[in-house]
């Protein structure tokens, strides 16, 4: 993985660059953001600019013994390690050929996605600490190679108390030569202490530019539909993905947003209860998609209503119902809108019933359109 095959993040780009260059590379980085904007790829590309034989002013070369290796993640001298189903494992070992796998295929992914890759069942999975033992006993080995050592904690933040205590102890007396680098999209769920002796790097939202090229280019879509997808993932390549991967004879996140509103908009009860059904029986992902999909049609609304059609980044379809509709969104309902949306969100990441809340969004819908 080198720099070049991450998308955008030019800043941060430099900046781990420079503190390779200048030998000013702290032994433990925090690598604070979603999976969606990079931080992976990130320090995949960092660890191979330090290990690599031949690096460039920009970039590791990408043809030497060493970045052939890590490419292949076979480096002896690069770690990993990730949340585990602890029914299947304890430690991520037994998964590490499909970790391979994963990140081959793509080193945007998030902790779903790696959930039904490992387990039928989707149950959660943690970083134990009978991984912090495998991690101890990796790290006070020698360098094969000579260099660095360098040890990369996925979604750090799925450390479990006796874990992370572990974690504590090595970096506060690490051994010569190694460096981690704990990738966390959540800060607040890692010990202050662990956070205390890290160098933390913020990676942010991937820019629209950035991204509409990305998504442009490498899934073959005309400049409109590129800008609509690209404003609506708000910097996430993996939510763009998610989108895009949707099944063809799906119905469509446009429709379900259209449906929703003209049944509130006429109070037809009937409708309304048929919508809450239908995306009840839809999986959870495809739910949060959607609620993420109406905060981005609405926001457009308001764009559109204040700052002209030439600033809303919407397909042809979607322009189409937002001339209609846009109107009866405005100043005295868009709060109360986005609050609903957001609180449905959250109730649905803690599992809440998805028929009574599509339902409760329906009849919020339909006194917030009236009260326009």
């Amino acid at each position: 993985m080198q720099f070049k095959d991450v998308i955008g993040q030019a800043k941060l780009k430099e900046k781990l660059i420079y503190g390779v260059r200048k030998k000013k590379i702290s032994h433990a980085q925090l690598f604070l953001g979603d999976p969606g904007y990079g931080s992976l790829g990130l320090a995949m590309a960092f660890a191979q600019f330090i290990l690599c034989e031949n690096k460039t002013a920009e970039d590791s070369c990408g043809q030497c013994p060493s970045c052939r290796k890590i490419n292949e993640l076979q480096h002896p001298d690069l770690h990993f390690s990730f949340p585990t189903v602890q029914s299947v494992s304890k430690t991520s070992k037994p998964f590490y050929e499909d970790w391979r796998g994963q990140i081959k295929d793509s080193s945007y992914f998030s902790l779903f996605d790696w959930i039904k890759k490992i387990d039928s069942k989707e149950r959660k999975p943690i970083i134990s600490v009978d991984e912090s033992y495998d991690i101890h006993r990796k790290l006070k080995l020698k360098s094969y190679e000579g260099g660095y050592k360098i040890m990369i904690i996925w979604m750090a933040e799925e450390m479990n108390t006796q874990c992370a205590n572990k974690i504590l102890k090595i970096l506060e007396e690490p051994p010569n030569k190694t460096m981690f680098i704990l990738l966390s999209k959540e800060e607040g769920k890692l010990l202050d202490t662990i956070i205390s002796r890290c160098q933390i790097l913020r990676v942010n939202r991937i820019s629209e530019p950035d991204l509409k090229i990305h998504i442009e280019k490498d899934f073959q879509l005309n400049t409109e539909e590129a800008d609509s997808i690209a404003s609506y993932s708000e910097g996430n390549i993996i939510k763009a993905k998610e989108i895009l991967n949707l099944d063809e004879n799906d119905y469509s996140l446009k429709d379900h947003f259209i449906e929703l509103m003209r049944s509130s908009y006429k109070k037809n009860v009937i409708d309304m209860m048929n919508w809450a059904d239908q995306m009840a029986q839809t999986g959870k992902e495809r739910q949060k998609i959607f609620l993420l999909y109406t905060s981005h049609m609405l926001r457009q609304c308001i764009i559109k209503n204040y700052a002209g059609n030439q600033n809303i980044k919407v397909s042809e379809d979607e322009f189409n119902f937002l001339d209609k509709f846009s109107p009866f969104i405005n100043g005295k309902n868009i709060r109360d809108f986005m609050k609903s949306i957001d609180e449905a969100y959250y109730q649905l990441e803690r599992n809440a019933n998805a028929k009574i809340l599509f339902t409760l969004l329906c009849f919020q819908s339909m006194r917030m359109l009236h009260k326009a």
